[in-house]
């Protein structure tokens, strides 16, 4: 028999169970062993009869064809029939669950740091603990023995401490423990080395078999169709007459079914599913692995434990537990093999190796129990360690419901949810932005390098804590705007969004490059030694005020007193033209843009619910020089259109599928590489640019939200009187090739009147402090303008339809059930977002985003908020209440606005002071 403690003993490698392999590769081609290791009694593989042809006949053609019978297939294809469409056919080229979900240690853990992810959670756990037994009379296995996190530090329990409080806000019920609590909840714990303990009590685990049969059984009772040994071999796509790809059919062994759509949930494959269609799918395929112990005495009825600092989890498996974890040097497997249905891999126990000394240390008799077997099979991983869906910018109709990062079982429901609706409605109905293919840019979703380094990062870090201003060090350096060398020389410590190396905050330490990825020193790497910007990194792992904070604010209040230069370059800058691109903007964007030429406005684009799409400032234009970035040559008309650069594809897609629908004659033209973008803010910007620019700058001649081509330092450039922070300023949108001579003549002039360079960290705080929205924190798809407080930006008094526009005016009707609230505490403490909101003793909602704000000299926090007894939510209600803010379990006083506590008149923007 193997003991856990022989793997710790190197010296006698012959007690280890085989193959003991050293050293290990960087990578493996190996191919799979035939043993069955998994822990569970049974396996849809044992019901299998031996044949070698489909379960059923393939239909001729059918509404939507789900690819991929794990988790995820089988989730989507029960609540695609539940949601009313019954001709559906799920296609598996094995059995249910061959592939990934089979092996699955199938854990739930209902308490994320998201509040979306929190609520997929919840479905998941009422589809398999609730609904799926109330449907067919069938038990799915789900078992709920409880979850219990372990905090090794005063930074972890602290990161528990934000997951509780928000966990009251969906009534999760959750205790923090001492270390004497968790001794008498788990008597058979180490609990020496404990800072203390998160007890979940309606945590955990599933079944995968249980699961997916009865998921199965449901959705054929409502009418799917579920074929088993049935690969797809091909993907027909077809170009219409307006030049969009979509799907038609899908080819099988057995025959073709035509259909305007494919759902791609084939895990570990679903890369080479995408390729069939001409769809780029950003994941890599690992090793991933756990060991099942021999009967362990007294562990009966343990909660599963997941020992973040260790990297280990324990699953209770009976009498026994299962025990595995997310290593530094995890195997690529590279050459996915199509035969892999219920297959594992030989364990390599060099890999393995820490977690068995991090599961000793937690539960000492592991070091004397047997190992019963070994379990390691292949699982997909992500650039960020998020799944992938929605539909793809390539192909119309073909969906992504894939790279689940191990997480396929716990997240299945939710996800299958959001992706039926996704499928039957266009958009899913809560806010899957964080899962939606479009998040990555077109250019790193066939990187390579990118998705190996970043999917390395993520595997590596996954049980790290997730502190609020971390950034990743794989995958860097992808995408640099034209400052990018003249601010690395003057300190800025960049982060990366959507490729972009943007500008963070400028360290008065000098230079910080980002240096080539190390992989952390794994795979016989070396480490980068003396490494300044992780260093810098590493300084901010705090959830209280990081020690750059009063850098960040001498940023923030000389934008306040004098002026700040921001290099927002990474912007996306499109241009929409042609003759009927007045009738697409009318549509697109909730605010009338169709102003006369020189005008900019700020608007939203929404959803047919009325969700927000997109925040962002379109600017009518005149037709140009065709040689020239600034201002391309059209016939019809022209918009310019300013978005922020981390959701430029999401706008992109959105923008493309909406004159794709409609077939507008107009076209989308992307100019992001091609132009700079600076802003200049603060009260002394006019002084700065009236001696650069040579048009005059007056309130009377340059209005706020206008526009005009000028010259600077003799460059032809874009002057826009707009802000992002609450100042009277100018964006300067500058042909690449002109952007340092710009810049330097614009720190020149300006160094005479005390400016300074300042990042994105300064705009969060500026912005927030000011009360303006952030998409995708204070603003997202399933916020409409109305609840956040944009009701400005939609032209309701006029006649003009929109895009949404219905669906406000129904709100609008029936009143505002959830609404937007400013709230500032005068204890200052450090807030980050997902602190729970209290009402009069009553938990109305959670925090989205905070920041602090430098000039009002208070933390300022923004959340939506509900009146429990379900009424609507009126401004006199948000006066009415006493509020508190719960930060890591304990409560602060809190004041609501209902203006923003800054220069609530909005003079300054106005260039009074």
């Amino acid at each position: 028999m193997s003991y856990m403690s022989c793997a710790l003993r190197v010296a006698a490698p012959r007690l280890l169970p085989a193959p003991w392999r050293s050293p290990r590769p960087y990578s493996s081609t190996t191919g799979p062993t035939t043993e069955k290791s998994v822990p569970y009694q049974k396996t849809l593989k044992e019901e299998s009869n031996g044949s070698t042809g489909p379960s059923r006949p393939p239909p001729a053609s059918a509404e939507v064809v789900v690819v991929g019978g794990g988790s995820l297939g089988c989730q989507t294809t029960y609540h695609l029939a539940k949601l009313g469409i019954t001709n559906v056919v799920l296609l598996e080229r094995d059995r249910l669950t061959a592939g990934t979900t089979w092996h699955t240690a199938g854990l739930l853990w209902q308490l994320r740091p998201s509040d979306v992810e929190v609520e997929l959670l919840a479905h998941t756990r009422d589809v398999v603990s609730r609904d799926l037994p109330a449907e067919t009379g069938l038990h799915t296995g789900w078992v709920q023995n409880g979850g219990l996190f372990i905090a090794s530090n005063k930074q972890r329990l602290d990161e528990y401490k934000r997951l509780m409080s928000l966990g009251k806000v969906y009534g999760i019920e959750s205790h923090v423990l001492t270390p004497a609590q968790t001794k008498e909840l788990y008597p058979l714990m180490n609990v020496d080395d404990l800072y203390g303990t998160l007890y979940v009590p309606k945590d955990g685990t599933m079944d995968p078999a249980g699961t997916c049969s009865t998921l199965a059984r449901a959705a054929t009772a409502r009418g799917a169709t579920i074929i088993e040994n049935c690969p797809v071999t091909g993907i027909q796509v077809r170009t219409d007459d307006f030049g969009v790809k979509r799907v038609h059919a899908v080819e099988t062994a057995h025959g073709t079914i035509q259909t305007p759509c494919v759902v791609n949930c084939a895990g570990v494959w679903a890369r080479a599913l995408g390729r069939l269609a001409g769809v780029h799918v950003p994941l890599v395929a690992m090793h991933h692995a756990y060991v099942v112990t021999e009967r362990i005495e007294g562990i009966q009825n343990m909660p599963n434990v997941r020992d973040h600092d260790a990297s280990v989890y324990l699953r209770l498996q009976g009498d026994a537990l299962s025990v595995g974890g997310y290593e530094s040097n995890p195997i690529f497997w590279e050459e996915v093999s199509e035969k892999f249905a219920f297959s594992l891999f030989d364990l390599d126990w060099d890999v393995f190796m820490q977690h068995i000394q991090g599961a000793i240390n937690r539960v000492p008799v592991l070091e004397r129990t047997g190992i019963k077997s070994t379990v390691c099979g292949p699982e997909s991983f992500t650039a960020d360690h998020k799944p992938l869906m929605g539909e793809a910018p390539e192909v119309r109709g073909f969906f992504l419901g894939c790279g689940f990062n191990s997480a396929g079982m716990m997240l299945g429901g939710g996800c299958g949810k959001e992706l039926a609706h996704w499928i039957i409605h266009g958009r899913p109905e809560k806010d899957m932005y964080g899962y939606d293919i479009r998040r990555f840019h077109h250019s790193l979703t066939d990187n390579n390098c990118w998705i190996r380094e970043r999917s390395h990062e993520s595997y590596a870090k996954n049980y790290s804590v997730v502190f609020p201003h971390d950034e990743p060090l794989a995958g860097r350096n992808m995408r640099k705007d034209p400052l990018h060398e003249e601010l690395l020389q003057q300190g800025c410590v960049f982060q990366e969004r959507h490729g972009w190396e943007r500008p963070g905050w400028f360290s008065p330490g000098g230079a910080a490059p980002v240096l080539d990825y190390d992989y952390y020193g794994a795979y016989s790497r070396e480490r980068h030694r003396d490494y300044a910007y992780s260093q810098l990194l590493a300084d901010e792992y705090t959830f209280d005020f990081p020690p750059h904070h009063n850098i960040i604010k001498k940023e923030c209040l000389t934008c306040r007193n004098a002026l700040a230069l921001f290099d927002m370059s990474y912007f996306g800058k499109f241009y929409l033209v042609g003759p009927e691109a007045t009738k697409a903007a009318n549509w697109l964007f909730s605010a009338d843009v169709s102003k006369a030429p020189g005008s900019t406005v700020y608007t939203c684009m929404l959803n047919k619910r009325g969700g927000v799409e997109s925040d962002l400032t379109v600017s009518r234009i005149s037709p140009g020089d065709p040689s020239s970035p600034l201002a391309p040559a059209f016939q019809g008309d022209g918009y310019y259109l300013a978005i922020g650069g981390a959701v430029a594809q999401h706008n992109w897609s959105h923008i493309t599928t909406v004159l794709q629908d409609m077939k507008l004659q107009c076209k989308l033209i992307d100019c992001s590489e091609e132009l700079g973008m600076m802003s200049l803010q603060g009260p002394l910007s006019r002084t700065v640019l009236q001696e650069l620019l040579d048009t005059d700058l007056s309130n009377e001649a340059f209005p706020f939200s206008t526009h005009r081509l000028v010259k600077a330092a003799g460059c032809t450039v874009r002057a826009m009187r707009l802000s992002f922070v609450g100042e009277l300023g100018w964006e300067l949108h500058v042909p690449r090739e002109n952007c340092v001579k710009v810049y330097q003549a614009v720190m020149e002039v300006g160094a005479r009147h005390g400016i300074t360079n300042a990042g994105y960290r300064a705009i969060d705080s500026l912005s927030i402090e000011k009360g303006y929205r952030h998409w995708h924190a204070d603003l997202r798809p399933d916020d409409t303008p109305l609840e956040a407080g944009l009701a400005f930006t939609c032209k309701l008094k006029s006649s003009i339809p929109f895009l949404g526009r219905e669906a406000v005016e129904a709100q609008k009707a029936a009143g505002i059930f959830r609404r937007l609230v400013c709230f500032t505490t005068d204890e200052k403490v450090p807030m980050f977002g997902l602190e729970a909101i209290w009402r009069d003793g009553k938990v109305v909602g959670h925090i989205r985003r905070a920041d602090f704000g430098f000039a009002i000299d208070k933390t300022i926090a923004y959340g939506y908020i509900r009146d429990p007894a379900g009424g609507p939510v009126s401004l006199d209600f948000v006066r009415s209440g006493s509020y508190e803010l719960e930060r890591m379990g304990v409560r602060y006083p809190a004041q609501a606005h209902t203006k923003s506590p800054f220069d609530p008149d909005n003079k300054r923007v106005k260039g009074i002071y």
